[in-house]
């Protein structure tokens, strides 16, 4: 099943995607597609009934916002990737690395993303983002991670190196948490037609040129270990989401320039969309 929210900030409205392409109005059954009803979702999969049973709904033209509406917690792993942690100065770490994000970062998959006030290193990240369906907390083993994921969808951790490295106090938010700096989506898909989500190719462009070009494949901790991790140390609420890491080839490897106005950022991940980010000025 594949999710998409459409409208202007603040009056999205769910919508499911049909494998053959046509969309159905879900306002009938739920109000947004957000933690609440991704838990009834969790509970009952029959929640959303066969399409011929919605209305259908012409998009066209329409702003496409973030699939997943004001997630409560939005967390992120750093240095994921081993040749992303190498061109970034360190060694593979031990135990993910966790920061967090501002929730309010999360924006539509084509919305402009504002390079910030005296901003020199912006950078780009394609990542997996997963999303929570079900309440996670102390979870006996990896193996019990997939019950409480919901689906998948594309992220774009936009980065602020200066602020993230040099002006951070010793934490990354600075860096992270700019206004517009989190674009997700298209579409949220459910986990059940993701399948294996550590084979799964993620890449990124700029200006149409490549940068980055990996697969889910190469992370130092799969899904699965970070769901379960993490929830040894928190507790994972439906709506969360979890930005995976980063594989290698953004700008702070020092190969490409840093992001400026006008510039235009693509990421994409194997069967769960593409995204285009115009950059402007804050």
């Amino acid at each position: 099943m594949r999710l998409m929210r459409i409208g202007e900030p603040g009056h999205e409205r769910p919508v499911v995607v049909c494998p053959e392409g046509r969309h159905y109005d879900l306002s009938g059954i739920t109000d947004d597609i957000d933690g609440a009803f991704l838990a009834a979702l969790a509970d009952n999969p029959y929640l959303i009934p066969a399409e011929p049973k919605l209305p259908e709904t012409d998009i066209t033209g329409r702003r496409i916002g973030a699939p997943v509406a004001r997630p409560s917690a939005l967390l992120c792993i750093g240095q994921n990737y081993a040749a992303h942690a190498a061109e970034s100065g360190a060694e593979p770490p031990e135990q993910p690395i966790l920061f967090y994000k501002s929730p309010n970062t999360v924006v539509g998959p084509y919305d402009d993303v504002l390079i910030p006030r005296g901003s020199k290193k912006t950078d780009w990240e394609v990542e997996l983002a997963v999303v929570i369906g079900r309440r996670a907390s102390y979870l006996d083993s990896p193996a019990d991670a997939a019950a409480h994921i919901a689906g998948y969808a594309v992220s774009n951790d936009v980065s602020e190196r200066a602020f993230q490295l040099e002006q951070s106090g010793g934490q990354w938010s600075k860096g992270k948490s700019c206004a517009t700096f989190n674009p997700l989506g298209p579409v949220l898909v459910t986990a059940d037609e993701v399948g294996d989500p550590q084979q799964l190719r993620l890449t990124s462009h700029v200006n149409g040129e490549p940068r980055q070009d990996s697969s889910t494949a190469d992370m130092i901790f799969s899904v699965a270990h970070l769901v379960h991790h993490l929830s040894q140390y928190l507790v994972l609420e439906p709506g969360d989401i979890i930005n995976t890491g980063t594989p290698q080839g953004v700008a702070l490897s020092g190969r490409f320039p840093y992001l400026g106005p006008d510039d235009v950022m693509e990421v994409e991940i194997s069967g769960l969309g593409r995204q285009r980010s115009v950059c402007r000025p804050a």
